[in-house]
C-alpha cells in the first residue's frame, strides 16, 4: 500500500512536471466589493465611448443609419431613405450602396461625408441604439449579441478594426469618440480583470 502511494505520488510529480496544471478551484472567488467599483468605474469609460453618437449611429435597430450634428442636441435619421439593405450586409440597397457617398477616407470639407474603406452598418445582432448603460453591458457580455466574441476579442476588435477607430478620426466638424482605440481598449481589459460588472 506504501509502495502505491509513492507510485502514485510520483505519478503527480511527473504529470505536473510535464506542464499538466492541477485542476483549477470549480467555484473561485467572486470578485471583491473593491474589484466591483473599480469594474464599474472602467465599465462606465467603455459606455461613454459605445453610447457616443460617433459609435451609435450605426448600432441601429430598425436599419436605418443616424446622423448627429457637432452639438449632438439632435440625432437624425439619414436622409436619402439610406438603409442596411436586403441583403442584410449594412452596406446599403442595390444603387445606393453606402461607397456611393461615403469613399475610403473622410471628405476634407466640414460635415462633408465622412469615410472609410469598411463603411457600413454594424451586424444586426451588434444593435444598442438608444440602449442603457445595463443593457449594452449585458449586450457586449452575450457572443449572441457581440458579434460572437470572447470579452478578449472584443478589446482586440475596438483596438484594430479600421471603422471603430474612425469614431476616434471622424473628420472636420465632427466630434471624436473620448478617449482612443488603446484607452478603450486597456480599459475593456482592466473592467475584465474586476469580473466585468453591470450596472
Amino acid at each position: 500500500m506504501k509502495a502505491l502511494a509513492v507510485t502514485l505520488a510520483s505519478a503527480a510529480l511527473v504529470v505536473v512536471g510535464a506542464g499538466i496544471a492541477p485542476a483549477q478551484d470549480a467555484n473561485p472567488e467572486p470578485p471583491s466589493a473593491a474589484d466591483t467599483a473599480k469594474g464599474l468605474q472602467e465599465w462606465e469609460r467603455i459606455y461613454a465611448v459605445f453610447s457616443h453618437p460617433r459609435c451609435a449611429n450605426c448600432h441601429v435597430e430598425d436599419d436605418h443609419p443616424r446622423w448627429s450634428g457637432p452639438e449632438f442636441a439632435t440625432t437624425r435619421v439619414h436622409g436619402f431613405n439610406v438603409q442596411r439593405g436586403l441583403d442584410g450586409s449594412g452596406m446599403g440597397n442595390a444603387g445606393l450602396r453606402c461607397n456611393t457617398c461615403h469613399f475610403e477616407t473622410n471628405s476634407s470639407v466640414p460635415h462633408g461625408p465622412p469615410g472609410n474603406e469598411k463603411w457600413q452598418l454594424a451586424p444586426v445582432e451588434m444593435v444598442w441604439f438608444g440602449k442603457s448603460s445595463e443593457q449594452i453591458c449585458a449586450q457586449i457580455k452575450d457572443p449572441q449579441r457581440n458579434g460572437g466574441r470572447s470579452l478578449e476579442k472584443v478589446a482586440k476588435h475596438v483596438h484594430e478594426d479600421e471603422l471603430v477607430g474612425w469614431g476616434w478620426d471622424p473628420g472636420p466638424g465632427r466630434e471624436p469618440a473620448p478617449g482612443s482605440a488603446e484607452e478603450t481598449f486597456l480599459a475593456i481589459q482592466r473592467w475584465v480583470a474586476a469580473g466585468a460588472p453591470c450596472p
